[in-house]
């Protein structure tokens, strides 16, 4: 059979059409967004560290990047500027991204309280306290809520770095597990394995989850990454020879070494009595550790501080050679006022504050340092109600609507931005100076007081009231440390060239070109 010109000129247009659809679809499988789960052995094996320095190099190397965590367990937040809030690591994350925190970012927060569980944050709003029984029951209503948010990402970012939680291989939970495996299979995504080698048993770490992940799962990982070591690296010269039999095709990427200059927001181990941070050879500046301590970060801004150190202490021993004394936020106030009287604390701090020590209350400790405390309904954490230490004249009934709002504060010269978080309503029972002043709304709102003090003790309900120099300043002053020194830039300004340290370090110690051919770069 002999062809016309007229259908070889068919056929050549219908082959070119069909091959250049097939590129249209390629670019556009090329162009859309890429998932990266940083999963890890355990918790605290440095994921939130990792996720944190990649966002900031994958902004770095101009990619449309944002964080996630679909459920996060921490009472360390964020509030946002519509009154809703979000787990503080995915806010530090989204900073290390260049983009403004947004609730898309962390779905679901739980923040532990007690006996009685968790309260749920969902979308950022408070929906109850709940049980980890009543928790996992609510399961498939909960990961729907992920999913919608997982998929309102993908035409708003080019990459999407997932954070994980604990391990991955929890066998009695996989199945009721909706922050490591189960997004980064509903966006055929790709991850990476964190270990800890501070801890030990790296190798076991590595393998054993390699060995307990489903062959389907193991196939999105690009490999592994020894964390957190210390020393001499020149004595850990070739890990892969070691893993290699026991994860056959699962490289270790690289080791990365510590360094505690590089860490602009810690949440795990902030609460060990034994553990000084900051200048060694520095005074005391004590921090209470109430068991249901919160937002913890609000001390470590005095890391960067020379002339103090900061010690989380839970014994009244301890408290001997404190300059000043700092009783942090609380997610169930009540509940540690009374572990303040079991354990004597309470008569302590008192006493100290007596002596002229100052003692500083945030937010939960704001509210211990005042006359009375109701909680009739245990809307935050353990009901009834209890006289506070006294040293404030203030009162605090606590609602079920919570206040979450940041604010504009202003105090010795220095405007920045804190927040509050709080079910807690307090009123004065006398005069008493307002710590400084703050302004809810745009910059043109009057501004208000807020806080009390009463000579050598203070008390407000911003987090965030140190990461200025002024305050640390004055604080030390005030105690009497003539050694103390502060840089004069905000704790916001040198959390953000931490970032970039974090991206070099990162790119230093890691074979990333994994990472690169699956993202495109």
């Amino acid at each position: 059979m002999e062809w016309s010109f007229e259908q070889i000129v068919l056929v050549l247009f219908l082959v070119l059409g069909s091959e250049r659809e097939k590129e249209k679809e390629n670019e556009k499988e090329n162009d859309f967004m890429k998932a990266l789960g940083v999963l890890g052995t355990s918790s605290n094996a440095g994921k939130t560290w990792l996720t944190t320095a990649l966002c900031a190099w994958l902004r770095r190397e101009g990619v449309r990047v944002a964080p996630f965590k679909a459920q996060n367990m921490s009472n360390n937040a964020w509030a946002l500027p519509d009154g809703r809030e979000m787990a503080r690591a995915q806010a530090v994350q989204a900073e290390a991204c260049g983009v403004a925190p947004e609730i898309a970012m962390n779905p679901i927060l739980l923040k532990p309280s007690g006996p009685q569980g968790s309260q749920l944050i969902l979308h950022g709003r408070a929906a109850g306290h709940q049980a980890g029984r009543d928790y996992y029951r609510e399961f498939d209503r909960l990961w729907a809520e992920v999913r919608g948010v997982l998929d309102g990402w993908r035409e708003r970012c080019d990459v999407l770095v997932l954070e994980g939680a604990g391990s991955p291989v929890e066998l009695n939970l996989m199945d009721r597990d909706l922050v490591n495996l189960r997004p980064l299979r509903h966006l055929d995504g790709r991850w990476l394995l964190v270990g800890d080698i501070d801890r030990g048993g790296i190798y076991a770490q590595l393998a054993g989850t390699w060995a307990l992940l489903p062959p389907e799962d193991r196939a999105r990982g690009l490999g592994a990454v020894v964390n957190r070591f210390r020393g001499d690296i020149g004595l850990f010269p070739d890990p892969n020879a070691w893993l290699a039999p026991h994860a056959p095709g699962f490289p270790i990427l690289g080791t990365v070494p510590f360094r505690p200059d590089l860490q602009p927001e810690e949440e795990d181990g902030l609460t060990r009595a034994d553990e000084d941070r900051g200048d060694p050879t520095g005074a005391t500046i004590a921090w209470v550790r109430l068991p249901h301590a919160a937002n913890l970060t609000d001390c470590q801004p005095w890391w960067s501080d020379t002339g103090v150190r900061t010690r989380w202490i839970a014994d009244a021993a301890q408290l001997a050679n404190a300059r000043a004394i700092v009783i942090p936020g609380t997610k169930n106030t009540l509940a540690d006022l009374r572990w303040l009287r079991a354990t004597g604390l309470d008569d302590v701090i008192i006493a100290t504050a007596r002596r002229g020590i100052p003692i500083v209350g945030l937010c939960g400790g704001y509210q211990i340092l005042g006359e009375h405390l109701a909680d009739p309904d245990g809307v935050a954490g353990d009901a009834g109600a209890e006289p506070g230490l006294g040293l404030l004249p203030i009162r605090t009934r606590f609602e079920s609507e919570k206040i979450v709002r940041p604010v504009t504060c202003e105090c010795d010269g220095r405007r920045w931005i804190t927040y509050e978080i709080h079910m807690g309503r307090t009123e004065t029972t006398a005069s008493v100076a307002p710590l400084h002043h703050v302004e809810d709304g745009p910059a043109s709102a009057a501004p208000r007081p807020e806080g009390a003090q009463v000579g050598n003790v203070w008390g407000t309900y911003q987090h965030g009231w140190f990461e200025v120099p002024e305050t640390r300043r004055r604080l030390a002053r005030a105690a009497g440390i003539d050694t103390h020194r502060a840089p004069d830039v905000t704790w916001a300004e040198q959390r953000r060239a931490v970032y970039e340290r974090m991206a070099d370090h990162v790119v230093a110690h890691l074979d990333l070109d994994p990472v690169r051919r699956y993202l495109g770069l």
